[in-house]
């Protein structure tokens, strides 16, 4: 799902925060039975186009189970989170089937320890044939799975070909960030276009470069990490195309979209479904954009990371929890399925097996031919997992004001981000990692 739908509503944020122990009325644990025959109701939670492509396959799923009926509601993003919250700690109120952002997951399985149904009985058969961060993120600290994978959101470079085409430089020749930050250079001179437009405030930008290093805010033991090289050398990587003159600081998810609109960089490191995003709301720049890898920190180094996707869940008070399971297997352990959803309704397959279906390989028009899904369809599985903590989202507004303070106001960048991991420390009452 779109980027945009990763923030999440503030009252969210706090009940999270303040109902450790999962809540007050913690549902009893459910055991799901692999084998049981699909029957009887169900009520699905989504938003956006989600929903509608969960409406989709449920009228196919209930054609092909006579018996079984499956209601779609589409909650609306604004209201989905605090819905969720509000219903696990009471132990009531959650329908059979939730959706949970990525960023968002680790966060519920940790604080309702309870509120959600394990779904190993049913999915673990899968495991190999999902993308390995989405599994891992997914799961409890024990390895069990609480969230099904369902959309991924593999990072690309997305450049203007036309832009680069001017300056000379050849899209293939860059396998580093020095590379492109001397192509950025290069662009600039010949084009007056920067490099990239970013909004530096979310510090998005910089916890995806430090996932592409294997790292998350937080190391396997939960310790931080915010301060290790890696963190420093991607904060002084954004720190330097400032100071250059290659980065254009915008706000927010519209003021990404406007400058792509405009034209005003010439690249956009960013997950696939930024690719929806060009389609919807810049038709008129077909024909002028590429997509090649993300740039590594060092020759041979790993070049994708991860922004956004989600997955599908069971609370425990699911008065259906077995029919839960079926439609979810049905939906996204099944290739045909999931690529059905990619497109007709842009979801790109945590799903591998799907990736191998021809829409993937396909041409496609707005890229000049190039076939994108592709390049996306190959890196998915090469995504470093990384850690997450009950902490993230706390630690997450910390680190941005660290970002700020190096790339907008020239701060040291290993100053700030010690400053950041011993704020956290004080916050949470973690270590910092060694």
């Amino acid at each position: 799902m779109k980027r945009l739908t990763l923030l999440a509503p503030a009252a969210a944020l706090a009940l999270l925060s303040g109902c450790a122990m999962g809540g007050t009325g913690a549902a009893a644990p459910v055991e799901l039975d692999p084998d049981a025959t699909p029957t009887g109701e169900i009520t699905v939670w989504s938003w956006d186009v989600a929903a509608t492509a969960l409406s989709r396959l449920a009228d196919e799923f209930e054609a092909e189970h006579p018996g079984t009926s499956i209601e779609v509601v589409d909650v609306g993003y604004d209201n989905a989170y605090d819905k969720l919250s509000v219903g696990l700690q009471a132990g009531s109120g959650l329908p059979d089937v939730v959706t949970i952002e990525t960023d968002r997951a680790p966060g519920y399985i940790a604080e309702f320890p309870t509120g959600l149904v394990d779904l190993t009985p049913v999915f673990a058969e899968h495991e190999a044939e999902f993308d390995p961060f989405k599994w891992s993120a997914h799961s409890d600290a024990d390895g069990a799975l609480e969230v099904v994978p369902w959309d991924s959101g593999t990072v690309g470079l997305f450049y203007r070909a036309d832009y680069f085409e001017a300056a000379g430089v050849d899209p293939a020749s860059l396998e580093t960030w020095d590379d492109l930050i001397e192509a950025g250079e290069r662009i600039k001179a010949e084009t007056g276009h920067t490099l990239l437009s970013l909004d530096v405030a979310t510090g998005g930008g910089f916890q995806m470069l430090l996932q592409q290093q294997g790292q998350g805010l937080f190391d396997e033991r939960g310790d931080i990490t915010v301060a290790s090289p890696e963190a420093v050398e991607a904060l002084t990587l954004l720190k330097t195309m400032n100071e250059r003159g290659l980065l254009k600081n915008v706000k927010g998810w519209d003021g990404r979209v406007t400058s792509a609109k405009n034209g005003d960089s010439a690249v956009t490191p960013e997950a696939v479904w930024w690719i929806g995003t060009l389609l919807g709301d810049a038709p008129e720049l077909a024909g002028t954009y590429g997509v090649t890898e993300l740039p590594a920190f060092e020759e041979g180094g790993v070049r994708t990371s991860n922004s956004g996707g989600s997955g599908l869940a069971i609370p425990a008070q699911a008065e259906n929890p077995d029919l839960a399971a079926a439609f979810i297997e049905y939906a996204l352990a099944d290739a045909d399925h999931q690529a059905s959803m990619m497109a007709e309704e842009g979801l790109f397959p945590s799903y591998l097996p799907a990736l191998e279906d021809e829409y993937f390989s396909a041409s496609q028009e707005y890229f000049g031919g190039q076939p994108v899904y592709e390049l996306f369809a190959e890196q998915t599985a090469q995504i470093p997992s990384i850690t997450f903590t009950t902490d993230n989202a706390e630690a997450s507004d910390i680190v941005a004001n660290a970002v700020v303070a190096a790339v907008l106001n020239g701060a040291d960048p290993a100053t700030v981000l010690q400053d950041a991991a011993e704020q956290i420390a004080t916050a949470t009452g973690r270590e910092i990692a060694e």
